[in-house]
């Protein structure tokens, strides 16, 4: 954990081409410098520069100030040769700091390490980097830290809980590298991964380091709340949550049980930013907020551009509120601090409902990001749809602080009625209209029903056309595509809305437009406006399919969601009281103890009943 009298709190990290080669992430070179992947490191020849603007390797010292109160601060280097080193203080809407300046040597073997002066006196919203000029023929960089003679406020036990469902591969990728991470921290003694087995498939062995528990398919919901009842069996001290197809780098790791270790507040939770595999530059989302849906915080940032980064930092400086959340691909919290376990939604809003309920104080930290599989724009379906709806309403309606009254739950029964509606996604619709039934119907049905294997296979049943298929032609759909509508006009695009995307217009379907869109563009409505046949096509081009304007099955479902709408209205202060009571019921642990078959010592119960 330190060097001589130094603790480190963020060492440097390095691409990796398993997880992001994305190198503006890591480090921007210049002038000539050069990188080693094998070696991890950078080679400068004479007047070449090497900067760590990056959103892997700037340091926060506002975060450290506010959260840790921290108090001393260095930089240590490693490496060879003469450099001009420049640590810049960057700080909303004032100009840069130099608070080091020097010309320095690196010797081989040896650490050379620059004090940064009066840090109590540092504002509460500002970024630390640095970069390198070289001053030598061939001057090389090998390692840095940001390190502080400061000690931890605490030692956190800290278990690792994945939960896993037939994804065998991506999980034991995930904890081969988390055991050959074991081998280079210096906390190696202090972490341990649980792997949840919903599928009982995952094929891997139990170590010193890695526990295996079986475990009955509850969804995401069964499996990090097994997790959660080990982690409180280990007497672990915190708990992080990670998802089996969210590749992250082992040093976000290190930089989570760190930051843990120091900071003032046992409450403070540790939330990991998001993006997907197929741009790794781009944020998802950096957290996010609950109100009436959920608003991804910081989303499409780039992070190569170093405004982006530094405003999307400054901005998730700030305390955050009450109806923060965080995603469950990384979120590290207090054990002692969970009020509610999850609450059984198998999948979908258990995330939210669970940093909702539970008063944390979450962090965002740089370079603490999870890169997932899949596009999240293109996992909209019927049973996807289903689970939000239902997961959006139970939290208003379960939850005090996110009380929006009888009309606020209209609307959002309302607005999820209205995308699909008017896209023509009929079988959606009528997934919307069983999400409602099955929040009228208040907790117990989700305790009755955890596995969700009833309405999977209903909506499963149901979803024929909305179904992706291979063996459609798309070269035919495109050559179908016609634009007689000119929905981006103001006043056509106005009519559209006025009957309701044709649907208040006779004969509409023979005069409106077909078009063909990206399976990314599923969910929006402005690209849809005049058109009664919509294809969705995958990037690939090899899945699409294609919905079709049709009266009969629009009104036929939304008559039967209008008397959800009526039931809800007359029924709302019933429904408000059968949730919030329910709602503790099913997130106590006893719950999930007896649902799980788990004795309240944290072991499975293999006794015949």
């Amino acid at each position: 954990m330190s060097k001589t009298s130094f603790f480190v709190l963020q060492g440097l990290a390095w691409p990796d081409h398993l997880i992001s080669s994305e190198r503006d992430l890591f480090f921007k070179l210049s002038d000539g410098a050069a990188f080693s992947q094998e070696r991890h490191e950078i080679v400068c020849p004479r007047q070449a520069l090497a900067r760590f603007d990056t959103y892997a390797n700037l340091f926060n010292i506002g975060k450290w100030r506010r959260h840790c109160d921290l108090r001393d601060l260095s930089l240590s280097l490693t490496g060879d040769g003469e450099f001009e080193l420049v640590i810049f203080l960057v700080s909303p809407e004032r100009s840069w700091g130099r608070v080091y300046n020097d010309i320095v040597t690196l010797q081989p073997g040896e650490d050379f390490v620059a004090d940064i002066q009066n840090i109590p006196n540092f504002p509460d919203t500002g970024l630390l980097f640095f970069e390198l000029r070289s001053l030598s023929t061939r001057g090389v960089i090998q390692d840095a830290s940001w390190q502080t003679r400061q000690p931890p406020v605490r030692t956190p036990e800290l278990m690792l809980s994945i939960t896993t469902f037939r994804r065998e591969a991506a999980v034991q990728e995930a904890v081969a590298r988390f055991e050959a991470f074991l081998k280079t921290t210096p906390h190696s003694r202090h972490i341990h991964l649980t792997v949840v087995d919903n599928g009982n498939s995952a094929k891997i062995t139990n170590t010193q380091h890695v526990t295996v528990l079986p475990n009955e398919n509850l969804g995401g919901s069964g499996g990090f709340a097994r997790g959660l009842l080990e982690a409180k069996h280990r007497e672990a001290s915190h708990c992080l949550f990670m998802d089996d197809d969210a590749a992250v780098q082992m040093i976000a790791i290190d930089r989570t049980w760190i930051f843990l270790a120091y900071a003032t507040d046992s409450k403070t939770a540790v939330a990991g930013a998001v993006a997907n595999s197929q741009h790794k530059w781009k944020v998802w989302e950096n957290g996010a907020l609950f109100d009436h849906v959920c608003q991804p915080q910081q989303m499409d940032v780039d992070l190569r551009d170093a405004s982006q980064l530094f405003a999307m930092e400054f901005a998730s400086t700030q305390e955050k509120p009450r109806n923060f959340y965080a995603g469950w691909w990384y979120f590290a919290f207090p054990v002692a601090h969970v009020k509610n376990m999850p609450f059984p939604f198998f999948v979908r809003g258990d995330d939210v409902s669970f940093s909702l309920a539970n008063e944390f104080r979450i962090v965002t930290l740089p370079g603490v990001m999870s890169f997932q599989d899949e596009d999240f724009s293109t996992k909209e379906s019927p049973l996807t749809v289903y689970l939000d709806l239902r997961s959006h309403l139970a939290h208003h309606l379960s939850l005090p602080e996110m009380e929006i009254g009888r009309k606020g739950i209209l609307k959002i029964m309302a607005r999820f009625w209205m995308r699909s509606f008017l896209a023509c996604h009929y079988e959606t619709l009528e997934a919307v209209h069983l999400a409602h039934r099955d929040v009228l119907a208040g907790p117990e049905f989700f305790r009755e029903n955890a596995d969700l294997s009833t309405r999977r296979k209903e909506i499963g049943d149901l979803t024929r056309i909305e179904r992706p298929k291979t063996f459609q032609d798309t070269n035919a759909l495109k050559a179908r595509s016609r634009a007689w509508i000119p929905a981006s006009r103001l006043l056509p695009r106005f009519m559209m809305k006025v009957t309701l995307n044709g649907h208040l217009l006779p004969g509409f379907r023979y005069v409106s437009n077909r078009i063909v869109l990206p399976d990314q563009k599923r969910g929006q409505i402005r690209p849809i406006w005049g058109a009664s046949e919509i294809s969705y096509i995958s990037a690939d081009g090899a899945r699409s399919y294609t919905v079709h304007h049709h009266k009969g099955k629009a009104w036929q479902t939304t008559k039967a969601i209008l008397g959800d709408m009526l039931q809800m209205w007359r029924g709302y202060e019933a429904t408000q009281e059968k949730w919030r009571k329910g709602y503790d019921s099913l997130t106590a642990q006893s719950f999930w103890e007896n649902r799980l078959n788990v004795s309240p010592g944290g072991e499975a119960d293999t006794r015949e009943g």
